[in-house]
Order: structure tokens, then C-alpha cells, then sequence
């Protein structure tokens, strides 16, 4: 019986890993669309409202537990339980969270089942951010599969405030004690305070750094073009540019860098 009993454990699991396959591809596919999206914003130089992305596929143990909770029929959990697969998008502004929105709104490789704002509707608890969820179709060995899948958008501080949250509930199994939930909940309104400061100085740190962003371009230009002249034999030369280079990395300004990286790419022309 023993033996029956592990055998029908078994099967149950594998037949749960069968139906996770489509999810796992989700959310495979929607993170390589959604970095490949701030990838292009980065090439064309343009500030990207999408800092990073990250996804996960339910446990089976959360999904039996959620189903449980909700009186959801374990034929119905593809159909009523959206959040099976989880992709969620960190911006570092508040009004970040609306252009990425926008950005899920207008694809045509996805529609939208409805949005929750938890944001301007924050939760008790203090929890904020922006759902999306989403009917998505994957591509299987045996032919198109249509999935629900939920989008959680929200700023790092946000995302900081709830992976505590989250964590607390699994520790006291969702009754986290009232004292705590207060701490939370002030916490949670000191992380969105931080938001909307740091919203009152936005441009001043985009220029930062997009400036940091530029210097290191140049660096690693400057750097390949003195790794270049080694490989050529002009140790005399690469030895010089080096050290201009080392006087300029930490206080040099950007028309310094950019001057010496042509002065870098004009004798590696003279030696070609």
C-alpha cells in the first residue's frame, strides 16, 4: 500500500510538472521581451522606465494552497487563478510605472483580461503596485496554448517593502501580529515618501546618470584601443595612454576622455 501510495504521489506530481510547462515558457519568453525592451531603450541612448525584470512560475504547493483558499476546482486553476505566472517590472520612478503600462497596453502578442491600481488604491497593509493581467498564448510542441499570466509593476522601493511583507507572511502564516503590521504599514508609507521625493529630483539624477553611463562608454572604448596597441607591440604607446587614461577616470570630464580616445583611435590608424 505503501508503495501504491508513493506510485499515485508520483504521478500527481508529474501530471502538475506537464501542466506548469506552458507557464514556464511564459515567463521565459515575456522576460526576454520585456529586457530586450529596455536593451532598445539603452542602444538609442534614451532613458528606460524599465530598470529590471524578474519571473517566477508558482509552486505547486502555493497553487494547491491558493485554490484551497479560494474554493477554486483544481479543472477551474487555469482559468481562475491568474497568477500562476508572475512577471514583475521594476522602474525606479513612480510615473516610470504608467509608461510601462502603456507599453503592455499597445503590444499585439498579448491582451489584457483587466488591471488592478494598487497604487492609487493602496492595500491595509500598505502594499502598492500596479497589476496587469494578461492572456498570453504559448506555442507548444502540440500546437498554441492561451495562459493567464499576472505583470506586478512597481518601484524598487516598493518592490523592497513587499519582498519583507512577503516574507513576514510566510513566518506567521498570514496573521502577522498587530504591532508588526503597524511597523509595516508606517514603513511602507515612509518607502512611498522616498518615491515621490526622489520624483522632485528625477532629472537631476537621469543627467547622472546618463553622464556615468557616457564615461564608461568612453572608458571602455579608450580601453579597447590601448589593449589593441599591446597586442601590435607598442608598449610605449599603450603604456602612455594608459596612464592619461588612469589621470582622467575619476575627475576627468567627458570632452577629456572624448578627446583622448581620438587621439587613440588616430595612431592606431597610422599603424594600420
Amino acid at each position: 500500500m505503501y508503495y501504491n501510495l508513493l506510485g499515485v504521489i508520483y504521478v500527481a506530481i508529474g501530471e502538475w510538472k506537464t501542466f506548469l510547462i506552458p507557464y514556464s515558457q511564459a515567463v521565459e519568453e515575456l522576460k526576454v521581451k520585456f529586457k530586450s525592451i529596455r536593451k532598445e531603450y539603452r542602444k538609442k541612448n534614451e532613458y528606460s522606465p524599465i530598470e529590471f525584470v524578474t519571473g517566477r512560475v508558482k509552486e505547486i504547493s502555493s497553487i494547491l494552497e491558493k485554490a484551497n483558499k479560494f474554493n477554486i476546482p483544481l479543472d477551474r486553476i487555469g482559468y481562475e487563478m491568474e497568477d500562476i505566472a508572475g512577471i514583475r517590472v521594476m522602474c525606479q520612478f513612480v510615473d516610470d510605472i504608467e509608461k510601462v503600462v502603456k507599453i503592455i497596453r499597445n503590444r499585439k502578442d498579448m491582451s489584457i483580461m483587466y488591471e488592478k491600481d494598487y497604487i492609487s488604491n493602496v492595500k491595509e497593509s500598505g502594499y502598492r503596485s500596479y497589476h496587469v493581467i494578461i492572456k498570453y498564448p504559448v506555442n507548444m510542441a502540440e500546437g498554441e496554448k492561451e495562459i493567464l499570466a499576472e505583470f506586478q509593476i512597481r518601484t524598487l522601493a516598493m518592490n523592497f517593502w513587499a519582498t519583507i511583507e512577503h516574507s513576514l507572511n510566510y513566518k506567521y502564516k498570514q496573521d502577522i501580529p498587530g504591532g508588526i503590521k503597524l511597523k509595516l504599514k508606517s514603513a511602507a508609507d515612509a518607502a512611498f515618501q522616498l518615491d515621490q521625493q526622489m520624483l522632485e529630483i528625477k532629472d537631476e539624477i537621469k543627467d547622472a546618470q546618463k553622464l556615468f553611463e557616457v564615461k564608461s562608454s568612453l572608458v571602455s572604448d579608450i580601453m579597447n584601443n590601448i589593449l589593441t596597441m599591446s597586442s601590435m607591440g607598442k608598449l610605449t604607446e599603450s603604456t602612455r595612454y594608459q596612464v592619461q587614461l588612469n589621470n582622467l577616470i575619476e575627475e576627468g570630464e567627458v570632452s577629456e576622455l572624448v578627446s583622448l580616445l581620438r587621439s587613440t583611435e588616430k595612431l592606431l590608424q597610422m599603424y594600420k
